[in-house]
């Protein structure tokens, strides 16, 4: 079964595995270590049968939120998990006076970009030259709650 939580120091060990797995530049077990306890920040783990299998962060600036990364284990994918977490923080963010909320996903990766937009987040422009290892161009997007 699916469940979702605030992240764990526990977890952060195989986020980071999923990070290197992913990322050409993966944030550190130190790095992720720091947000567990971040008040300005929220991230979360998606959970099955007790197995991390997914994570997802968020900074509040202000009355904005800023998604870091969505990442979601290989063998998992397809399975509505990266929805499951962006809905959660879209929830999240409401009840913590969060009005709007952003991000940057590779201009390339058109199944995060359609899964942003199922939740109303809309393309705001480009940030060139934004990723590295692969060189490519970001597209921002915003969800606006007003």
């Amino acid at each position: 079964m699916l469940k979702f939580r605030k992240m764990t120091k526990e977890d952060c060990e195989r986020i980071a595995n999923l990070e290197k797995e992913n990322f050409a530049h993966p944030w550190s077990y130190d790095s992720l270590l720091k947000e567990v306890d971040n008040k300005m920040a929220l991230f979360i783990s998606a959970i099955v049968d007790d197995a991390v299998v997914g994570y997802a962060g968020m900074y509040k600036v202000c009355d904005e939120g800023d998604i870091t990364n969505v990442v979601v284990d290989k063998d998992y994918r397809g399975k509505g998990i990266a929805s499951g977490m962006i809905e959660y923080l879209i929830n999240k963010a409401e009840t913590i006076g969060i009005k709007d909320m952003t991000l940057e996903v590779r201009v390339s990766n058109e199944a995060a970009i359609h899964l942003y937009e199922k939740f109303g987040f809309e393309s705001a422009g480009i940030r060139p030259g934004f990723y590295d290892s692969p060189d490519e161009d970001a597209m921002i997007m915003w969800k606006y709650y007003h």
